[in-house]
């Protein structure tokens, strides 16, 4: 009787999982997400990239917005010598705008390991994007949803040597007559992940 290597993936191994979580300001009327498979699962080869824009030949998910690029950005699955899990970086395909990940600035083709946890944004889209790692190494799977609030008003930046700071996408502006600090407001019922 011949036996399979145990290094082929079956259908037991528990496969890695995305959750992309997505926002727009103007999503409630703009019908922005109607070409992805939201709520579904769906499974994709680790070697394949995933690439997000308005392309919907090019574009492994397309969002229905004439705003974003042909192609914004892609998602590569990878692994490490030194490492079981499979992990993920994203470029930033677009060549008129930024893309941000956990509030670092990524320029035309540049590229970035994704954490665990990361916050991405371009034009006024917001991302979250969850990995739970699983056994899988040739296949993962992911979970679309549209979120009804931001991401960012749940989860803050950490950098390095300095304390957690509440990540709104909104720039600080010093008001006059509110002294050299201007006002700061908090919400304490917001929970922090670093």
């Amino acid at each position: 009787m011949m036996s399979m290597p145990e290094t082929l993936e079956t259908e037991e191994d528990l496969l890695t999982f995305l959750h992309i979580k997505f926002y727009h300001p103007q999503q409630a009327c703009k019908g922005l997400y109607n070409l992805l498979p939201l709520g579904t699962r769906t499974r994709h080869c680790a070697d394949d990239l995933l690439r997000l824009g308005r392309d919907t030949q090019a574009c492994t998910y397309s969002l229905a917005d004439p705003r974003v690029s042909r192609k914004q950005l892609a998602i590569n699955a990878y692994r490490t010598p030194h490492s079981t899990n499979l992990l993920f970086s994203i470029q930033n395909l677009s060549q008129r705008g930024r893309l941000s990940v956990n509030g670092s600035s990524l320029n035309y083709l540049e590229r970035m390991d994704l954490p665990d946890k990361a916050l991405i944004r371009f034009g006024e889209y917001e991302m979250l994007i969850i990995r739970e790692s699983g056994e899988a190494k040739a296949s993962f799977e992911v979970d679309l949803e549209v979120l009804p609030v931001p991401p960012s008003r749940e989860t803050c930046t950490v950098m390095p040597g300095r304390a957690p700071v509440m990540d709104t996408g909104l720039m600080y502006q010093s008001t006059a007559g509110l002294g050299e600090e201007g006002s700061q407001e908090t919400d304490e019922t917001l929970i922090c992940y670093s």
